[in-house]
């Protein structure tokens, strides 16, 4: 899909504050209503938009500490790779977790409450995942940059 200067606009005020009443999107962007009404439900349809919403503070629920953990499988065939993936997508502490090129084969990022619960997780979920070989951790120390908007 191609993006005009004003789908662009319409991202970049909706990345900032999902929450923002049409009307105002509208006057921000210099549109009517029944226009920004149309380009967001058009932006909706076709993938651009793909939901809503609410961004938490991981320290007022109990999940400070932010792992990264490179993990390495024992065979990459389709089968260990596809199992994995499922494991990953049922772990609520996995917030992401990407197929990667290089020395390993998955990335991780997790968010749990303290090291002990980062060691219970690796003991009782990380080990039992199939396929997996070998991980590597990361403990975040400071969190330099965290943004979930996208340059449009």
């Amino acid at each position: 899909m191609q993006l005009d200067d004003t789908d662009r606009r319409l991202l970049r005020v909706l990345q900032r504050d999902g929450r923002i009443s049409n009307l105002d999107l509208a006057q921000q962007c210099h549109l009517s209503p029944s226009a920004c009404s149309d380009r967001v439900r058009r932006l909706r349809e076709r993938g651009v938009i793909t939901g809503f919403s609410a961004i938490l503070d991981p320290k007022a629920i109990d999940r400070a500490l932010l792992i990264f953990v490179e993990v390495q499988l024992d065979r990459t065939t389709g089968d260990t790779f596809s199992e994995f993936a499922q494991a990953a997508q049922r772990t609520p502490e996995i917030l992401e977790c990407h197929m990667v090129a290089g020395g390993f084969d998955y990335l991780i990022k997790a968010r749990v409450s303290d090291m002990e619960a980062y060691r219970r997780f690796l003991g009782e979920v990380l080990v039992a995942m199939p396929g997996l070989r070998e991980t590597r951790t990361y403990a975040v120390l400071e969190e330099v940059k965290s943004v979930t908007e996208l340059p449009v």
